[in-house]
């Protein structure tokens, strides 16, 4: 069996040697990566990875930034099933690490396992949060799986839970939709409870990685014409926090202390770090630059007044979204009402005409009979 993974990657020096690390210790034999012009220096930790000659790695260079994952990642995926052979394909972002439910077995020993007639299977995705640093990875810094409900995620500045990624079966003609969430490969059977997959998520792993990240979404957002994202799409919206310059503050509150953390919807998940230990990963550094408990909760104390007055303009904007949609279905009753009544006024008015008609038709008939007496 050929397991592959597909990567288009910008900008992630801070995780991507953990990341590779990762999957080929779950067993990935083809790596198919497209590096989307990086200049953090992610380019030559790929050009080094290459080199390695215990997996294949397919790597290429697209240096246009237009968010144009979509049409990339398909390309990838179908290339891993012609060129590479790939009996399953995990399509991914460099902050996710996938993982089986059941600990004691690996990526591989999974897809080992599933049969191929399942086809495409989605896996759902789990976001990781910790203590707020400056900078880092955060693989062992950020080791609480966040389990907020919606409204308590919408309360610090978040829409929802992340949506789960689509697993598929090498397809020389697979169609992968943008964010590698739906794939055009069919499901044909249940996952069998044992096997399942998890995506362990580490979307913010600090500020200065997450600042660069939003600035190059955002511009390339602008640079597309063809995408037209809502204004409220979580990008576009920490797009123009950034610009305002109040995108630290929100971004503080999805952080959580280990004290904080042991006391709320939080389960701590180690599994990353446990793979990268097992397997002698040289990506585990040293201690981060954690943001200090005052700063932190002055960030807090500001993120969550602009979190609020987000919530505040969202609500406005709907109250006037409805009062526009009444005012149209009134202004199309009303319309509806004097189209009808234009219509009755003109069957009336035919009626009232056939009826001089057939008066005067009388009255001439009426005259004629005189008149032959």
């Amino acid at each position: 069996m050929i397991l592959a993974v597909t990567l288009m990657v910008r900008d992630e020096a801070d995780v991507i040697p953990a990341w590779l690390d990762h999957h080929v210790a779950q067993g990935f034999d083809v790596f198919v990566i497209t590096d989307n012009g990086s200049v953090d220096g992610t380019s030559a930790l790929l050009e080094a990875f290459a080199e390695r000659d215990d997996v294949t790695v397919d790597l290429r260079h697209d240096p246009v930034h237009r968010k144009q994952q979509g049409t990339v990642v398909t390309g990838m995926a179908r290339d891993a099933a012609s060129v590479h052979g790939a009996d399953w394909v995990v399509n991914a972002d460099a902050d996710e690490f996938i993982l089986p439910v059941d600990r004691t077995l690996t990526v591989r020993q999974v897809f080992e396992r599933l049969d191929p007639v399942i086809g495409a299977f989605f896996v759902p995705v789990v976001n990781l949060t910790g203590e707020l640093a400056e900078s880092g990875a955060g693989i062992e810094r950020l080791h609480w799986r966040d389990e907020r409900s919606v409204e308590e995620l919408r309360a610090v500045g978040l829409i929802a839970p992340p949506t789960a990624n689509t697993v598929h079966v090498g397809d020389p003609a697979v169609t992968v939709v943008q964010g590698n969430h739906r794939a055009s490969v069919a499901n044909g059977a249940p996952v069998p409870e044992g096997l399942a997959l998890e995506v362990l998520h580490l979307p913010w792993r600090s500020w200065a990685q997450y600042a660069h990240r939003v600035e190059v979404t955002g511009r390339a957002y602008d640079d597309n014409p063809d995408l037209t994202p809502s204004p409220r799409h979580h990008g576009m919206r920490d797009w123009r926090r950034l610009q305002e310059g109040v995108l630290e503050a929100v971004f503080s509150l999805r952080f959580v202390t280990d004290d904080e953390a042991e006391g709320g919807p939080f389960t701590r998940d180690d599994g990353i770090a446990e793979v990268l230990h097992r397997a002698g990963s040289t990506a585990l550094g040293a201690p981060e630059p954690v943001v200090a408990q005052q700063r932190l909760e002055a960030l807090r104390s500001f993120g969550r007044s602009i979190a609020d007055r987000d919530a505040r303009i969202a609500a406005l904007e709907d109250e006037v979204r409805d009062s526009a949609e009444l005012a149209d279905s009134l202004r199309r009753t009303v319309q509806f009402e004097r189209d009808a009544h234009r219509r009755t006024e003109a069957a009336l008015a035919a009626v009232r005409a056939r009826r001089i008609v057939r008066l005067a038709d009388r009255a001439g008939d009426a005259a004629r009979r005189i008149q032959r007496r």
